[in-house]
């Protein structure tokens, strides 16, 4: 009998998914055995992910991996794969999605307050506001951590003139760097912690803050031409989040393409449609653009590139895009 090999990294969080995708498949009538690879996303833990200048850093070696006939399948935080996967390899599988939310892991109770929240909800705000106003002054310095640029992008939108410190490692040692650090406290996906029960009490939502593309899935892929891992996957395949996440990825990949972008995505179903928001935000959070869309989940196949295509008729939208763009040249 074949025994599927199932490659993950070695973190404690892609262990939980590979060893979740070893339960689904045993409980489909399927062996398999966990083979772990080191990615270079786990070897440099301190060049902000935004410098690294690669799409799918935490997933390449992996990949690398597959095509090389050393794993049948690897599994992957979804928001972590580029948008065109590696030559050769295909999707068998997007697992139902957890949370698609990040949290904020804060340090002094008060500092809630301070950044508009009270009676577990967040205000309006925007740059004009007095609270906001008062962040951003150098007499009430406010710290976060973070290496995602999305995540930095939409911070400074809101709070202009904080200040970001680069937060790398896996979840445990962010974790840590957070507790010994001076800041105010950082960002996580709600997922991530969530899943290998670590998330810390002192934590709130950032239900204003829109999630990566694909935030708080799993996908499992596999070679194009080994079928019997593709069929053995398919007995756990989520309809509804790989619509949603393909969505989102459309959106992002007809935007810019790459994965370390400040581009925010979620899609929704419910009663049979689909809602769609989206955003671009410049990395100094000074430059906005959203958009909202919805349809029939039967018409929803290319909402996420409509999306994008209607957000860069707009010149601002295509400005912020192009400006990025610059960037990285």
């Amino acid at each position: 009998m074949k025994i599927l090999r199932i490659g993950t990294r070695e973190s404690q969080l892609a262990v939980w998914q590979a060893t979740l995708v070893q339960t689904l498949l045993k409980n489909a009538g399927v062996s398999s055995e966990l083979v772990f690879i080191k990615s270079e996303g786990d070897i440099d833990t301190v060049t902000p992910l935004y410098e690294l200048g690669v799409q799918g850093v935490f997933t390449k070696t992996l990949d690398a991996a597959l095509l090389n006939d050393r794993v049948d399948i690897a599994v992957h935080s979804m928001k972590d794969v580029p948008t065109q996967l590696a030559k050769g390899i295909r999707q068998a599988s997007v697992l139902k999605r957890a949370s698609y939310k990040d949290i904020f892991v804060y340090k002094d109770p008060a500092d809630l307050e301070r950044l508009g929240y009270a009676n577990g909800k967040w205000s309006m705000m925007n740059s004009a506001s007095p609270t906001n106003s008062a962040l951003t002054s150098d007499d009430l310095p406010f710290t976060i951590g973070t290496s995602s640029i999305r995540r930095i992008a939409q911070w400074l939108n809101r709070y202009p003139g904080h200040r970001i410190e680069n937060l790398r490692g896996n979840v445990n040692t962010r974790l840590r760097k957070v507790a010994e650090s001076n800041w105010n406290g950082a960002v996580f996906a709600a997922a991530g912690v969530e899943r290998i029960e670590l998330r810390p009490q002192n934590s709130v939502d950032l239900d204003w803050m829109l999630p990566a593309p694909a935030q708080g899935a799993i996908m499992v892929v596999c070679r194009e031409d080994d079928s019997f891992s593709f069929e053995a996957c398919q007995p756990f395949n989520d309809e509804a989040t790989a619509l949603c996440a393909k969505i989102e990825r459309d959106f992002l990949r007809t935007l810019m393409g790459g994965c370390s972008t400040p581009i925010s995505a979620l899609a929704t179903t419910s009663n049979g449609s689909v809602t769609f928001k989206g955003n671009i935000i410049s990395p100094d959070g000074k430059q906005k653009v959203e958009i909202e869309k919805a349809c029939a989940t039967s018409d929803a196949g290319t909402l996420g590139i409509l999306a994008a295509n209607e957000l860069l008729s707009e010149p601002s939208g295509a400005k912020i895009v192009q400006d990025i763009r610059n960037a990285k040249k």
